[in-house]
């Protein structure tokens, strides 16, 4: 890693809100990696944490007690047949990206959804035909350096900053599929 510091992973707290939010409002208001146009409420944002927080994993990093990035696993699709696989979200201090955070994190959290008994993780992530300066293949680039595949593609179903943008998804499979 480029900055040095002593690095903490640990599971996410409701004090943790505001900082997290800090994070996903930079992401919100300055690129289309998430389709949401306004930047949620402290409160809604902190329901959102607790909501996820009663059946998946929620992880931060801190540097040096600061918090710089955050992961967490959620529903894939509402139905218990899927209750195999996650769905996967991370963020990363728009400062500190690129420095391996994001990798340290998402193995953490791999490592905790297996040991729930996923055997498959997805990714939902914004991409553009050509890449501006609000959204690049930047992500999907690194979740295929982590293992991940693109299984799908939606074209132009998301709309911000006047412009249309794709949606992939992207699966890794992290467990045996036995009967």
């Amino acid at each position: 890693m480029s900055k040095t510091g002593s690095l903490v992973i640990r599971s996410v707290e409701k004090a943790d809100a505001k900082r997290l939010l800090e994070i996903y409002d930079y992401y919100v208001q300055n690129t289309a990696i998430t389709f949401e146009y306004d930047t949620p409420s402290l409160e809604e944002f902190t329901t959102r944490i607790e909501n996820i927080t009663k059946r998946y994993p929620y992880l931060v990093i801190e540097r040096d007690g600061r918090i710089v990035g955050y992961t967490y696993a959620g529903v894939f699709k509402n139905r218990a047949a899927y209750d195999w696989s996650c769905e996967t979200t991370i963020y990363i201090d728009h400062n500190e990206r690129k420095s391996g955070l994001g990798r340290m994190l998402y193995e953490a959290l791999e490592e905790r959804v297996k040991a729930m008994g996923i055997l498959n993780m997805y990714a939902c992530i914004g991409y553009p035909d050509e890449e501006d300066q609000y959204l690049t293949k930047n992500s999907a680039e690194f979740h295929e350096h982590l293992g991940y595949s693109k299984v799908g593609e939606f074209h132009k179903c998301g709309y911000k900053f006047d412009r249309w943008y794709n949606m992939i998804w992207m699966e890794k499979i992290i467990g045996e599929h036995n009967q």
